[in-house]
């Protein structure tokens, strides 16, 4: 009898930051980029809006996959009742960035995992209470010209080093920067070796 081979799997993002944390857990992985427009309104529940969002990333890509686990997730940042999206120039940043700074706020991650061909999906959400502190305008400005918030729900990059502003109040680092990796090695541990469904380890 011939050996199993190890599950495929594919991360159906472009995001460096995600592709970073899941080399972390050591897992040989593929990249699939989602080509998909996400919503720009009907954000009422980050929880409902995450996962919506990373679903349809997840869809993009795993009928394209003929066997292995596809894997999409979607992060944002959730303050007052409404999202904080990735500023559009520094301006918005800076007018993201004077809201946020001084309180606590949420950051939700969505994930999909896809197993090809049986189409069996693991899907789930994940938020982190994470608190920024206060700025004063100087303090602002010299973080704006970091640049970190470019590209970034929030207008900031907790991956970054040494940032002295931002941290976690509640939850999982890795979820913030956009996959909870924690999670996520249970559930691959759950499909198993080859792609199995087994026990929860």
């Amino acid at each position: 009898m011939g050996e199993s081979k190890p599950v495929r799997l594919i991360l159906a993002s472009a995001s460096p930051a995600r592709r970073e944390l899941l080399a972390r857990i050591g897992f040989p992985f593929e990249v699939i980029p989602a080509d998909v427009e996400e919503p720009s309104g009907g954000f009422t529940d980050p929880r409902t809006f995450v996962q919506n969002v990373s679903w349809l990333k997840v869809a993009a890509v795993a009928p394209r996959v003929g066997e292995g686990l596809v894997l999409a997730a979607d992060t944002i940042a959730w303050i007052n009742g409404h999202p904080v999206l990735k500023p559009a120039d520094e301006a918005d940043a800076r007018r993201i960035l004077r809201e946020l700074a001084g309180r606590e706020h949420d950051l939700w991650t969505g994930a999909v995992l896809w197993r090809r061909p049986d189409d069996l999906q693991v899907i789930w959400q994940e938020r982190t209470r994470v608190a920024f502190a206060a700025l004063t305008d100087t303090q602002l400005d010299a973080y704006l010209a970091t640049r970190s918030w470019k590209g970034h729900s929030g207008a900031y990059a907790i991956q970054e080093k040494d940032d002295p502003y931002v941290r976690v109040v509640e939850g999982s680092m890795s979820n913030v920067i956009g996959l909870p990796l924690e999670t996520l090695t249970r559930v691959l541990a759950w499909f198993g070796p080859q792609g199995t469904p087994g026990p929860p380890s």
